[in-house]
């Protein structure tokens, strides 16, 4: 069962598989970043077999000129123990159905150059490459 991530205790818990995507989340800051990304409408659903974190999806619901109402993804994984078990393909059918309730136009993610094995899961979930993302540190 998928859920979303409220408790202090859930949101910690998802700390594990989160950081095989971002390994440069501190522990330590890790609640408090999570807590502040909330009130800019940040969420974060988790999937669960036997009690332990499996997946996990970082996501905001928002409205731009381009799609209209939409769900980014910020962040999917499957931790690396779990992968090919169906836990990616529920966590994209969960974000999509979600999506679908909150009347959302488009579901859409973006994904590092290097994750090529992401991208093929991506296309054979039905997402195909659209644009190009550009981005330009403004700091060191």
């Amino acid at each position: 069962m998928i859920k979303l991530a409220v408790t202090d205790a859930e949101i910690l818990s998802c700390f594990p598989v989160l950081v095989q995507l971002r390994p440069k989340l501190v522990r330590g800051r890790f609640l408090k970043q999570v807590r502040q990304m909330q009130t800019e409408g940040f969420q974060m659903a988790f999937l669960q077999d036997e009690g332990r974190v499996v997946a996990v999806a970082g996501f905001r619901v928002s409205s731009n000129l381009f799609m209209g109402k939409n769900l980014y993804v910020d962040d999917l994984i499957t931790d690396a123990e779990h992968r090919s078990k169906g836990y990616g393909e529920e966590m994209i059918a969960w974000l999509e159905a979600f999506a679908r309730v909150q009347g959302c136009l488009v579901l859409h993610l973006d994904s590092g150059t290097q994750r090529q094995q992401a991208h093929k899961f991506y296309f054979a979930q039905g997402f195909p490459i659209t644009s190009f993302h550009f981005s330009k540190p403004l700091v060191d």
